[in-house]
């Protein structure tokens, strides 16, 4: 079994919070006190934790993150968002990840018990809002990356969904296409909703798809929509992932892009360069929302109060050749309009 504080206490003779106040190097108590503590730390081979060393400080000078499977395509650039300005402060960072579902979100809260660290920076995994709003409720610091639409009652980060969907519709509205498909995320996600309501505003279009964020479902969305025969001239996929699926969908039927059929995604993560043809897509902020988080959080920590309002950053419309600046020079489409 690890040692203890307790049993460093027990053996010295004195209270854990006298060890933990040698342990700081605290003034309150006496050398000779101290230098006994020392001395059973020494034997009994003591080694502290972040959290015992922080009781007595009243801080752990370490941040909480609690996220979905790091295999999310934008995770990478908001982690590092968040580690740039968390190390940049001097904090530690604990990473939680749900991997596992209920077996993961028992094992953060268990570090929460343990006052493991200071505040809490949260990329919602599903089904767990309501346990994070009470750990808030209870005094934890949180602030929501992302908040998908939910608008918790602390603190968060958001982008522009809405204004980044009608992007998308007035970019292929310009470049004359006038029948768009879309595959949507999941539905019941507010982003999904507010990227789905910003597109119909500009470009109306009853060919939607439902999706999950995924290759296989922009591949299946596209596959079916050919099978139809239903025109369309345009896809807007509401993440990349989705998009790449799409233009593999539509090259296996033999469609080129973008001269038969346009394709916009949405995130601009990476790989986003680098698919035939490169991809149009709307850009999140993505680490600029972790850097963001990570200084609200730090700032609260430090007693500036939270912001009462969602902090929103803009989106960006990136094109490239995926979905072309201008209709001039593609082929006439093959459905003869």
């Amino acid at each position: 079994m690890p040692v203890t504080i307790a049993d460093v206490a027990r053996e010295a003779g004195v209270s854990k919070t006298t060890v933990s106040r040698v342990l700081n190097t605290r003034g309150e108590v006496d050398a000779g006190t101290a230098a006994r503590v020392r001395e059973v730390i020494a034997s009994l081979g003591y080694v502290p934790s972040s959290g015992a060393v922080g009781l007595a400080r009243g801080s752990s000078r370490t941040v909480g993150m609690l996220t979905p499977p790091l295999t999310w395509p934008w995770m990478g650039e908001v982690l590092q968002g968040v580690v740039d300005t968390v190390e940049a402060a001097g904090y530690g960072l604990l990473l939680f990840t749900c991997n596992r579902g209920a077996e993961s979100v028992e094992h953060f809260t268990s570090r929460v018990s343990a006052r493991a660290f200071d505040g809490l920076l949260v990329v919602e995994p599903e089904n767990t809002l309501d346990t994070i709003t009470e750990m808030h409720r209870k005094g934890l610091p949180v602030v929501l990356i992302d908040d998908r639409g939910h608008h918790p009652e602390f603190p968060s980060v958001a982008t522009t969904n809405r204004e980044g969907g009608a992007s998308a519709a007035g970019h292929l509205l310009a470049a004359g296409r006038s029948r768009p498909l879309i595959v949507t995320g999941r539905r019941h996600f507010g982003c999904v909703q507010d990227r789905l309501k910003g597109f119909l505003e500009v470009l109306p279009t009853e060919l939607i798809a439902e999706g999950d964020f995924t290759e296989l479902s922009g591949r299946l969305a596209v596959e079916r929509q050919l099978a139809t025969g239903r025109h369309f001239d345009s896809v807007f996929a509401h993440n990349d992932l989705s998009a790449a699926g799409a233009l593999r969908a539509l090259r296996a039927a033999g469609r080129s892009v973008p001269d038969d059929i346009a394709v916009v995604g949405f995130d601009d993560i990476p790989m986003a360069q680098h698919t035939e043809p490169p991809l149009t897509t709307v850009r999140q902020p993505m680490r600029e929302m972790g850097e963001t988080a990570a200084r609200m959080l730090l700032a609260h920590l430090g007693g500036t109060p939270a912001p009462d309002e969602p902090v929103v950053l803009p989106t960006e419309l990136v094109i490239r050749r995926s979905a072309p600046m201008s209709p001039a020079g593609l082929r006439r489409s093959p459905y003869g309009d």
